[in-house]
């Protein structure tokens, strides 16, 4: 029983109640957003409530005391709605008997449902000739033109480029060319920046109560200690360990300090299993079989698990190559972050999960894992996109790459004896291995496409062109494809992988 903050009657808060809880926030003042009880324990005496803020990630969810919970605006679970009976009498909707099942550990990997389809531009986009403009903007780049006042309605301050339609009889290479299906637009709502505490992942309140909570407490990996941001199928004896250790080069779990120091001296891994494909600097790639290397992989998406939440996790890694990048130092290969990719993907795929450990993160290493997929892409003469749905933080990333990767590509465009720059959006996507459909959304998320006099131009604003070459002195560190040793294999030969 818990007591009215104003000394009333005391009342039950069960789970599925809802009420405003107090949320400490380190960088903004604190709030009372509203929130549900998913789960209540007892522990030395004192109640704590496991809250889960409504319309926000659930990596913030978290165990509080009773004096953070807002009494006077208590919420109780509604009633379900009655049910007629086989014999046409009333009764009561059963309660679902899986939110108390125990869940066992479960050694998985990533996969997705479809993302519904989304308009994109129509195809006089990429085929039909536009108008040639000058640029209005006088840079290294682009082209001055005095009679710019004619044109200054539409590009204000900008740059014009054209977009002109492929060559007819252009060869692209094998298996390059984009699919006939629907873009599944990564953008969909989007914000214009990082809303740090929502969530952009559908509603899952239909879960189990028991997946929905975070089951870990904290991970020791290496030199860092990561606190979970959601729930992962570890096994459950392991997850009232107030730390569970893991070895940082083969990943593998243990319940104590000593188990691991015990294990470190039979285990003789320093990097990642598999092929080391990429080595620049300290930076160091390895190619890993799910198939080959059943254990690592496993392991690899349970640590992941902790950290993703849109993802549904399976059984079988065979189907799955894992692309794991390290940092090196004199104690060995240290893992950074990830990604899966399909063996052989019939929707152009060419990243299924992908992950920056939070030690990692804001250091640049998530759009290098990107631009190494694509990299991957550009070798294999494919076209890639992730899958859907991709996190909240994931889909800012992504959107960032592209937008710097297009960018990049139309601010290098010179004049061709003296003509104007000219490019379709058939020879950006198969310049940079951008999927055309995700090549289309990121224009259009950036306002770039104008239709003028019955054309298409893309205006470069000066405000676009400052804040592109201010992101791209951030990016210190970018993927060398000298320095990357691939051969991609057909795997439709090799039978069951």
């Amino acid at each position: 029983m818990t007591k009215m903050a104003d000394g009333g009657s005391s009342v039950e808060i069960v789970e599925g109640c809802r009420l405003p809880v107090l949320r400490k926030n380190q960088e903004h003042e604190d709030e009372w957003p509203l929130a549900e009880i998913l789960s209540v324990k007892e522990v030395s005496g004192r109640k704590l409530y496991y809250v889960h803020y409504i319309d926000f990630n659930k990596r913030l969810d978290e165990w509080v005391t009773a004096d953070r919970l807002d009494m006077k605006k208590l919420q109780f679970p509604k009633k379900e709605a009655k049910t007629p009976t086989k014999n046409g009498l009333p009764g009561s909707r059963p309660s679902s008997p899986e939110l108390k099942r125990k869940v066992e550990p479960v050694p998985l990997v990533p996969q997705v449902p479809p993302a519904p389809p989304v308009p994109s531009l129509p195809a006089s986009t990429e085929a039909s000739p536009a108008a040639v403009y000058p640029a209005v903007r006088e840079t290294n780049t682009f082209k001055t033109r005095e009679d710019h006042d004619q044109i200054s309605s539409l590009t204000t301050n900008g740059t014009a480029r054209r977009l002109i339609p492929s060559q007819p009889g252009r060869k692209r290479k094998a298996n390059c060319g984009p699919t006939d299906e629907d873009s599944q637009d990564s953008s969909d709502g989007i914000p214009s920046a990082p809303r740090m505490t929502g969530s952009l992942v559908s509603d899952r309140s239909h879960d189990d109560i028991v997946t929905r909570m975070k089951n870990i407490e904290c991970i020791e990996l290496g030199r860092h200690r990561l606190k979970p941001w959601y729930f992962s199928p570890y096994p459950q004896e392991l997850t009232s360990l107030p730390i569970l250790y893991l070895c940082e080069f083969c990943l593998k779990y243990l319940k104590s300090l000593k188990c691991l120091q015990r294990h470190l001296t039979k285990c003789n891994l320093r990097h990642p299993p598999g092929n080391e494909i990429y080595r620049k600097g300290t930076i160091s790639f390895f190619e890993i079989d799910g198939r080959k290397n059943k254990n690592y992989s496993q392991n690899l998406c349970l640590l992941a698990k902790c950290f993703l939440d849109h993802k549904t996790l399976y059984y079988d890694t065979d189907p799955f190559l894992f692309y794991v990048m390290t940092e090196y130092d004199s104690k060995g290969f240290h893992i950074v972050g990830y990604f899966s990719k399909e063996k052989e993907s019939t929707e152009d795929y060419n990243v299924a999960c992908i992950l920056t450990l939070p030690p990692y993160q804001r250091r640049g290493y998530g759009k290098l894992l990107i631009e190494f997929s694509y990299e991957l892409s550009k070798v294999e003469g494919k076209t890639g996109t992730p899958e859907k749905p991709l996190s909240d933080l994931g889909l800012l990333s992504y959107r960032s790459y592209w937008s710097q990767t297009i960018l990049e590509i139309l601010m290098d465009l010179k004049p061709d004896n003296g003509e104007r720059p000219q490019i379709t959006i058939n020879e950006i996507s198969e310049i940079t291995s951008v999927k055309k459909e995700d090549v289309i959304s990121t224009l259009q998320y950036l306002n770039l496409i104008n239709y003028y006099k019955g054309q298409y131009i893309l205006t470069l604003s000066e405000d676009i062109v400052d804040g592109h070459e201010r992101a791209m002195q951030k990016r210190h560190t970018r993927i060398d494809p000298k320095c990357l040793h691939f051969t991609p294999k057909d795997w439709s030969k090799r039978g069951k992988w």
